[in-house]
């Protein structure tokens, strides 16, 4: 079933700004109210929720505050830290020098890295490819996961590429991965981790540049990305981030510990306005919604001009070839830079067999459902609740509804979520 899917993914078309069109009658009726409540209710701050169906921008909305304190409203061109969609960008600069023949999925990551060499537990150094980083096999993990202050990652002081460690360098973070023992085999478990930081320097070396050079040559200069880098360009429009909070989220300081899932996710927001800072392969960007919805309208189209449309297809083919190999969510599997949907049924998603989707920490959510042809990003500036709690099954299912696509499938009830979380949808990582 999923080659009919993938096929989807590549039909002809050319990565381009998606025209307005006029919204479906009903989808405002049904998502305006969801937008409405979750600002009311203050579980989030403000959004931008943008909808594209056939290429063309049927909804569009900012809401709510880009910040609180000083009345500031939400505005469409917002600048979001992006915290973990940041991965699929890596990914697809990854994946453009594999189309070039620079690069291999096979490569051992020691052909690019020759000092990176972490070890099992048992002493061995096992290869590490470039298809184990995008593939979240790789044996690495994130130390925000550590259920204690101890953790082995923590005691070497990896960071996740959130926090601010000053003076902290891209090379020497690689060095404190590399010190700490291998979780699992390489390719035998999935586990989602620093390995797109890894990849980001295999892009680095592998493209002969900076990270944050490479990927705007290959990927954000290609499609027009303006707002889009390791930088932020127009500091006036950038989205104050906040966390969880009772009775309403709390504005993010300088250094913001938010428990998440028996770990604590350390945050430093003002990384982003550090020129300093590593680029961090797996966090490190901000962005628009309008260019992130440019980036996954050129996925869903076929990859052009930055993917070759065979390698597109590999975005998806991966998720089904390693679903027993996922652990974020029932259902979902892991292709080359996000989740893939491989069964709507133990997902409990209106959404189709072949949906990409993922998020970031900061408060976002997207997704891309070919079948569909529906390209849906909701950013936030409110963590976590904008990227896994209830607002985004409450965005996806208003969204299918509106479009006449009522879910066949009754997602869980939504619970009380004591760390302002849910597990109803495939997870989204830091």
């Amino acid at each position: 079933m999923h080659s009919a899917i993938v096929a989807l993914l590549v039909a002809a078309g050319v990565g381009s700004t998606p025209v307005a069109s006029s919204p479906p009658p009903t989808l405002p009726e049904k998502l305006d109210p969801v937008i409405d409540r979750a600002l009311a209710q203050e579980r989030i701050v403000g959004t931008v929720v943008v909808v594209v169906q056939d290429g063309k921008v049927v909804y569009r909305r900012a809401a709510g505050r880009s910040d609180r304190e000083e009345a500031k409203p939400m505005r469409e061109d917002a600048v979001f830290r992006l915290a973990s969609m940041t991965k699929p960008l890596v990914s697809v600069a990854a994946l453009a020098l594999v189309d070039q023949g620079t690069l291999s999925l096979e490569d051992p990551v020691t052909k690019w890295l020759p000092d990176f060499r972490p070890r099992l537990a048992d002493g061995r150094e096992p290869v590490i490819t470039v298809r184990h980083l995008l593939t979240h096999t790789s044996g690495l993990t994130y130390g925000f996961k550590e259920t204690t202050v101890d953790g082995p990652y923590r005691r070497a002081g990896v960071s996740d590429g959130m926090d601010a460690t000053p003076g902290l360098t891209l090379e020497e973070n690689l060095r404190r991965i590399a010190s700490v023992p291998l979780s699992n085999e390489p390719g035998t478990a999935f586990n989602y981790s620093v390995s797109t930081d890894v990849l980001g320097a295999v892009v680095a070396k592998a493209g002969g540049a900076s990270l944050p050079e490479v990927v705007s040559r290959l990927v954000t200069g290609p499609l027009g990305l303006r707002d889009t880098g390791f930088t932020v360009g127009d500091v006036s429009r950038l989205a104050t981030p906040y966390a969880d909070g009772k009775p309403r989220p709390v504005r993010m300081g300088e250094a913001q510990e938010v428990p998440l899932w028996g770990g604590v996710v350390h945050f430093a927001p003002g990384r982003a306005l550090d020129p300093t800072a590593f680029p961090s392969g797996g966090a490190g960007m901000v962005g628009t919604a309008e260019d992130y919805v440019k980036l996954l309208e050129t996925v869903r189209l076929g990859g052009a001009p930055v993917l070759k449309a065979a390698t597109t297809r590999q975005l998806v083919e991966d998720g089904f070839a390693a679903k027993k190999l996922q652990g974020s969510a029932p259902g979902w599997g892991w292709g080359l830079g996000s989740s893939v949907l491989v069964d709507p049924v133990k997902a409990r998603t209106p959404q189709s067999v072949g949906t990409l989707q993922w998020g970031g920490a900061y408060g976002h959510n997207w997704f891309v459902d070919p079948k569909q042809r529906l390209t849906v990003v909701a950013l936030t500036n409110t963590a976590f609740e904008g990227m896994s709690g209830a607002f985004v099954t409450e965005v996806r299912d208003a969204i299918y509804a509106g479009l006449g696509k009522a879910p066949s499938v009754k997602a869980p009830a939504t619970k009380a979520r004591a760390k302002g979380t849910e597990r109803g949808v495939a997870q989204p990582r830091p």
